[in-house]
């Protein structure tokens, strides 16, 4: 059994943010495994999460479980809804895989990895505190970071803070690679259920 969590904050107000590329990529997934009129999130009160429950079937080996959850916490609390889930189903660390968004990457890339530091990432580091292990798998989706977007006369202001730049929509020049990356993402999540995760790293990691 496999536990996919894509990171975010709920309500619409962060809907279209650069910091709910989890939940966006994770609703991508969904709805290219399924059709539309059967993705179906269950709002889980218990699990403090949106749930979405799908068997995949290979074509070689035999069928697994999967467990898709967006938290309802918000982000800076993603850990307590991911204990909460995998204690639940009794998933280990290393079968959980988290879909977040990264500044330390630009825009459109995507790196596959196991363990390591949480980067500043407040989600991550969430989860690390309440699993007390960093030994689980992210799919790090790369957003930019504000130092890349100087003030032009065509910007209204500028983000100085990161906490502002994550919080923000992406501006009309990178909606297309924004959605490029929820696209790539998804077919690397598909990719590791398939084949393995070595494999999605191979063929998805942005060099």
């Amino acid at each position: 059994m496999k536990l996919i969590v894509g990171l975010g904050n709920p309500g619409e107000k962060y809907e279209r943010t650069r910091h709910n590329m989890g939940f966006v990529v994770v609703d991508q997934f969904l709805k290219n495994y399924e059709p539309v009129k059967d993705t179906v999130w269950e709002d889980n009160k218990k699990l403090k999460s949106d749930i979405a429950t799908i068997e995949w079937k290979p074509k070689l080996g035999s069928s697994e479980k999967v467990i898709l959850a967006k938290p309802k916490t918000f982000m800076n609390n993603s850990g307590m809804a991911v204990l909460l889930i995998s204690q639940f189903y009794k998933i280990k660390p290393d079968d959980i895989w988290i879909v977040h968004d990264d500044i330390d990457l630009q825009l459109g890339s995507v790196r596959i990895r196991f363990g390591g530091s949480s980067g500043g990432h407040r989600g991550i580091a969430s989860i690390m505190g309440e699993l007390k292990t960093d030994k689980f798998w992210r799919f790090r989706l790369g957003i930019s970071h504000p130092k890349n977007h100087s003030e032009t006369r065509n910007r209204k202001y500028y983000l100085r803070d990161v906490d502002d730049f994550v919080l923000s929509e992406f501006t009309g020049s990178e909606k297309g690679k924004a959605k490029d990356l929820v696209k790539h993402a998804a077919r690397a999540i598909a990719c590791g259920l398939e084949e393995s995760l070595e494999s999605a790293m191979n063929k998805f990691n942005t060099k």
